[in-house]
């Protein structure tokens, strides 16, 4: 499992050397490299025993994440999983673990040991066995409807306890499909067939999770494309309670790791594609647009066209598209402009960098053209040699390692994950489109002789106002996918952007940006609170904005439609933290460059600053945008 990672050499000389290192501070950073091969369960363990031994600095590595792991079964031999599957995304985790079958008595009892960890995030990990223990098998319909409707109500409550008095964001497992067949094939038939229980214990857990905000981890899902073997272990589970197999547990991290990481803005934007074969077979170059291998009747030209299909879908669903390939620019687009059984055409590709440069310079060259970091790209490759040559020279670029077979080349990538999902927006089905009208507007910069001619052409307006019910989702997303022009890096979940939104102390203004090639969709948001300790002061607790819609001057603008609303409640000032990070130095001056003034002189130049902004006699900026505001 987790062929998507090169294969560890010499891992056991690798670790010992860390260790033996007399420069402790870099071991973390040398361990997550190590994370980021192929380990067994075995390597997991012993990364993991490294991993406590790795001295916290607090410039060296990141805070710690509260995990909690609550369960009808035993999980303690997930914990190491966990840990490396977020060392190897730069993430570290306190996790505390539930007593067996506890989970109910530690959320309800204000005293347990969960509330006096205080937890960041709950993971809720449950069995079938509970729900099919209360269903005879000859229960109707209708007696197997309203077992199941009292079991979700009872996992609603238990969620909104978690939310409420933990403030956590929660994470509910589906759970396994562990029955043997009683009817065989006609078990699908049986309303109390456990089968079929347990599938529509899923769906409703899923609808109810879409409903109230909670995160799911699907290794229902993951069991029936890997096997449910690979999941569960009976004699593990007669012997411990161990619902998932040992052997499972490096699976299991990573893939709820992967959620944590969506949920903090980590997963990956960019699908960055090879040409030769791997969008078609063959070399373009060579035998002509008329002799590469793609479209039906040829197994490998199937092949590639499924890849062209799944990344179509990744493109339907947000994922910017981009080419980086050792070829004739224009014998390339040819391909996407004149093959009949090309699937990507070349208005889907957002950033197209052909020629016979280094790839790892031309990647710089894409991340730069898309304004996003090269930690956003995913370099798909069928060449070996290119695959090493970008883990590294860019070692912060996703690589998956490929097959020899063409036609596994699209589930190594699913099965990856470096495109986890938290939601799924308007905004999302709309950045394919987006992206294309970016590559107008580049080409209006181009063609004008100065940047006040190009903002005066793009004809913008600002639609902004109150964030709404219908747009907490995007809001949501927004905030904790944005990393570069973000001036505290806070994250919330979606109940905390509600909450925040309907204070009738604070403000939280939505920002949608639209010009003459079309809308940009909210590309910014901005929380405004109370200061807490002048009730006449304002503070933006947090203030996003999209890297699509950079040197527009919509910040100047947002600014501005901030200070009105402050003067209509009478307030003195606005206070602002800029919190720096590793990638939101682009906006180190921005609070200067809007009016603010430092409020001690004494700031550190590298570390959090406070700035204040006298609302009085603050003179709006003149920008090229006007408003089209939203009743309030």
């Amino acid at each position: 499992m987790m062929n998507w990672l090169p294969a560890a050499t010499d891992f056991r000389d690798q670790l010992k050397s860390i260790l033996a290192s007399a420069d402790s501070n870099g071991r973390f950073d040398k361990l997550a490299a190590l994370a980021h091969h192929r380990l067994n369960v075995i390597e997991t363990l012993q990364l993991d025993g490294a991993l406590g031994k790795c001295p916290r600095d607090a410039e060296a590595t990141p805070a710690p994440i509260r995990l909690a792991l609550l369960g009808a079964n035993t999980l303690d031999h997930l914990a190491p999983a966990v840990r490396v599957a977020g060392l190897r995304r730069r993430i570290l985790f306190d996790i505390h673990i539930g007593s067996y079958g506890q989970y109910r008595q530690e959320l309800l009892n204000p005293s347990s040991q969960v509330h006096r960890f205080r937890p960041q995030i709950v993971l809720l990990s449950l069995s079938s066995r509970e729900t099919l223990s209360a269903l005879p098998l000859s229960s109707t319909e209708g007696e197997v409807q309203a077992l199941i409707e009292q079991r979700i109500d009872e996992i609603r409550h238990l969620w909104r306890t978690a939310r409420e008095t933990l403030g956590a964001v929660v994470i509910q497992q589906t759970v396994l499909d562990v029955a043997d067949p009683v009817f065989g094939s006609y078990d699908c038939v049986v309303p109390a067939a456990p089968c079929r229980v347990i599938a529509r214990l899923n769906e409703r857990m899923a609808q109810a999770a879409s409903a109230d905000g909670v995160l799911l981890l699907d290794i229902a899902g993951a069991a029936t494309r890997q096997g449910i073997q690979f999941w569960h272990d009976r004699s593990r589970w007669l012997q411990g309670k161990l619902e998932i197999a040992p052997l499972a547990a490096p699976m299991y991290g990573e893939m709820l790791v992967r959620i944590v990481a969506a949920q903090r803005g980590m997963s990956r934007k960019c699908l960055v594609l090879d040409l030769d074969n791997t969008v078609w077979g063959g070399v373009i170059g060579d035998d002509g647009i008329e002799g590469i291998v793609l479209g039906e009747g040829s197994a490998a030209g199937e092949a590639h066209l499924a890849l062209q299909r799944y990344a179509k879908q990744l493109s339907e669903r947000g994922i910017i598209l981009a080419v980086c390939s050792k070829n004739e620019a224009a014998v390339a687009e040819a391909a996407f402009r004149d093959h009949p059984e090309m699937i990507l055409k070349r208005s889907d590709i957002a950033a197209f960098v052909a020629n016979w440069n280094d790839k790892s310079e031309n990647l710089r060259v894409i991340a730069e053209q898309l304004n996003i970091g090269l930690d956003s790209l995913v370099f798909v490759d069928d060449n070996p040699v290119e695959r090493a040559r970008i883990r590294e020279s860019l070692p912060m670029v996703a690589v998956p390692e490929l097959p020899e077979d063409v036609s596994d080349y699209v589930p190594r990538v699913a099965e990856a994950g470096y495109f986890e999902a938290v939601a799924f927006t308007a905004e999302d089905r709309q950045r394919a489109q987006q992206y294309a009208a970016n590559t107008e507007r580049d080409l209006l910069r181009g063609s004008v002789q100065s940047i006040e001619d190009f903002l005066k052409g793009l004809d913008m307006s600002v639609d902004y106002g109150p964030v709404t019910p219908v747009s907490i989702d995007r809001v949501t997303q927004l905030i904790n996918k944005t990393n570069q022009f973000n001036t505290t890096t806070r994250r919330y979940s979606p109940e905390e952007v509600v909450a925040r939104s309907t204070s009738s102390d604070g403000l939280a203004f939505q920002f949608r940006l639209l010009d003459k090639f079309g809308d940009n969709g909210i590309v910014s948001v901005m929380i405004l609170r109370p200061d807490d300790n002048e009730r006449d002061v304002l503070e933006i607790e947090s203030w996003v904005m999209s890297c699509r819609v950079f040197g527009r001057e919509l910040e100047h603008e947002a600014m501005n439609i901030a200070v009105e609303a402050a003067r209509d409640r009478g307030v003195r000032a606005l206070s602002a933290d800029y919190i720096p990070t590793t990638k939101n130095g682009v906006i180190r001056d921005l609070f200067p460059s809007l009016g603010f003034a430092p409020s001690d002189k004494d700031t550190p130049s590298n570390g959090p600053s406070r700035w204040i902004l006298d609302v009085k006699n603050y003179d709006a900026h003149k920008t090229h945008i006007s408003r089209i505001e939203k009743p309030q």
